[in-house]
């Protein structure tokens, strides 16, 4: 074969000694083809150095393989860059590639970017939200298929994932609970995020079906280790007899380690503390490391754009809000034995 060219899919199928249509089939990931044939067929490719003619690919689909992601606002790049690495390992896999860009926060240019990208010619838009946090929704002015994340739209027929906050807080009260804690109290982040809300709630609802309450008023504050310190300050003198500090970040948690251990208390033996994001340069580099809930960011990502694709497909997902519970991680902070 000549090397100075690229090979072509009949020179695979013909090396796999199958028809074309078959090969093609087995290297586009279409049903009907049997696992030993597309394994046959894909060896083949690899032997030959093949790939995919993607805008020969683009132009008999009729689509671009490509989709817009929208971030809402960059400033949360920390979460939403989790979201975007896990949505990119789905469109990888199915041979799309994304344009992101940013809204800067504002809500017309969200719409804005998304008819400037409908006219580029992207097959759909995955929207990123902020802090779980409302966003407007731009499916009727996109008119192409639209999935939203971490924050919900006014359109209850639209397809949103979002963390579940709640269920997240739940889980950490529970294993407060699990080990023998019952003087909990809470420090958080403000008062008007969505995030903060559901987990405060989730917070108060898990000690009430255990017969308990709050050991002091929920702490509402910035997002700050300052903040965080002074906050958790004011518990100890309140509550000199609280055995636990649910935080509402690990940032928050960090500070509120470092206030209870400057009072000669232990942690976890005197006081057990929890956190919210498994954000690691916050979770893993206090002493002890944080027990926290990891929202599994990437996961969010690759299920909100596997919706995505399906409805670029033509296949109904049903429109509606998917959450997604995280996953408890326990460290040194709750449990001795670790570090």
């Amino acid at each position: 074969m000549d090397t100075a060219r690229q090979p072509t899919l009949t020179e695979v199928a013909r090396l796999a000694g199958v028809s074309v249509t078959t090969a093609s089939k087995a290297i586009n990931r279409q049903e009907r083809i049997s696992e030993a044939t597309r394994k046959r067929v894909l060896r083949a490719a690899r032997r030959l150095s093949y790939t995919p003619n993607l805008a020969a690919k683009s132009l008999a689909s009729g689509r671009s393989n490509i989709i817009g992601v929208l971030l809402r606002d960059p400033m949360v790049d920390r979460l939403a860059m989790p979201m975007v690495i896990g949505a990119q390992s789905v469109l990888e896999q199915l041979e799309f590639s994304a344009i992101i860009a940013d809204a800067r926060g504002v809500d017309d240019r969200l719409t804005e970017l998304g008819v400037m990208l409908r006219q580029r010619g992207v097959d759909g838009l995955l929207i990123v939200g902020d802090n779980q946090g409302a966003i407007s929704s731009i499916t009727a002015s996109a008119k192409i298929p639209c999935v939203y994340v971490h924050g919900p739209t006014s359109n209850s027929r639209d397809v949103v994932h979002l963390v579940d906050d709640f269920a997240g807080a739940v889980t950490l009260v529970n294993h407060l609970l699990d080990i023998g804690r019952t003087r909990i109290a809470h420090v958080t982040g403000p008062k008007h995020s969505p995030a903060v809300q559901q987990r405060a709630l989730g917070v108060t609802h898990a000690l009430h079906e255990h017969g308990l309450r709050l050991a002091g008023r929920v702490r509402y504050g910035l997002w700050s280790q300052r903040w965080a310190r002074q906050a958790t300050r004011e518990v100890l003198a309140k509550v000199p007899n609280v055995d636990a500090i649910a935080c509402g970040s690990d940032q928050i948690a960090a500070a509120a380690l470092e206030a209870v251990t400057a009072t000669g208390r232990k942690v976890p033996d005197d006081v057990a503390i929890t956190g919210y994001d498994n954000w690691t340069v916050f979770a893993q580099e206090t002493d002890p490391s944080l027990t926290t809930l990891d929202m599994d960011l990437e996961h969010l990502g690759a299920a909100a754009v596997s919706d995505l694709f399906a409805m670029i497909g033509g296949n109904r997902v049903g429109g509606g809000t998917r959450h997604h519970e995280g996953t408890l991680v326990i460290r040194g902070s709750t449990d001795p034995r670790l570090p």
